[in-house]
């Protein structure tokens, strides 16, 4: 196509969009037309919902835990363009905790976990599992079994791909999410709203915040989901996703963290993985 309209770039986007430059407004619509009979939709901007972005999930990464892939590509084939009156609206899938498509940091981000359990009766007591847990959420005991807590955990399922008697399984796998993220000049760092979410509730629940979204916005002009929540408060949005996901939302939320490396003061009580390491927050974590 670029070279049949003698495009003189195409550019790879950081939202995995291609981006064919310096096109000439006359050949717009025959170029749309073209994609458009070979399967590729022209890309969304404006107030809309924006292109989903997404790791290779479980396809091909060792540390994958589930298919983002999968999820981005039904996202964006059941609510790709969808208006929202307001600004723009972006969506990123995460399939492990190291989180290479930065989900806090989109309006709403989904982060593949797991939640381990231990089959003590077939544990053989080798230890790998505690070596292997970065986090501290799985020590020793006196007797040689490992201890999990849970409170440390980050859902990553290494002590379950490490165990070699299979003693470590899941006891259940779903998305952690975060909502209410954005970056630009004002950056703000999404937090989180749900936890071990199914694959096959992503566009629904999607669907629920943008629900929200619209209403609360309503009359605000341009405005981003992250200012919207500092408006109405955390709970508002938590109350009306824990009526339809009362099993997957968290008890508490907090509004957005506002991101301000110039102006404010260092937090005592920074949490590590909650704030960017570059950064401090203007206000204290809850």
């Amino acid at each position: 196509m670029a070279e049949r309209f003698k495009i003189e770039f195409v550019h790879l986007s950081v939202r995995q969009s291609m981006e064919l430059l310096h096109v000439n407004i006359n050949e717009f619509d025959d170029i749309a037309r073209e994609l458009e009979d070979g399967g590729q939709k022209v890309a969304t901007c404006g107030a809309r919902l924006r292109v989903p972005v997404a790791c290779g999930g479980c396809e091909y990464n060792p540390n994958g835990l589930i298919d983002t892939q999968a999820s981005a590509l039904e996202v964006d084939e059941k609510l790709f363009a969808t208006p929202t009156g307001h600004h723009k609206f972006k969506v990123a899938f995460s399939g492990c905790p190291f989180d290479c498509p930065k989900a806090a940091i989109n309006d709403v981000g989904f982060i593949g976990a797991v939640k381990p359990t231990l089959d003590a009766e077939i544990c053989v007591s080798c230890g790998l599992c505690a070596k292997v847990c970065a986090e501290g959420a799985i020590t020793i005991s006196e007797v040689g079994k490992p201890v999990y807590a849970g409170g440390k955990c980050v859902h990553c399922g290494d002590c379950i791909r490490i165990c070699p008697t299979e003693a470590w399984t899941e006891e259940v796998k779903g998305y952690t999410v975060y909502i209410g993220g954005k970056w630009g000049r004002r950056p703000m760092i999404g937090t989180r709203y749900a936890v071990f979410l199914p694959a096959d509730r992503v566009v629904d629940f999607v669907s629920s915040v943008l629900d929200w979204y619209r209403e609360k916005a309503d009359g605000l002009g341009r405005i981003r989901l992250a200012d919207v929540i500092t408006k109405e408060g955390a709970d508002a949005l938590l109350d009306r996703l824990r009526v339809r996901f009362p099993e997957h939302v968290v008890d508490a939320a907090i509004s957005p963290l506002v991101v301000n490396d110039l102006k404010a003061e260092p937090v005592e009580a920074r949490q590590p993985g909650q704030v960017a390491d570059d950064f401090w927050c203007e206000r204290k974590l809850a």
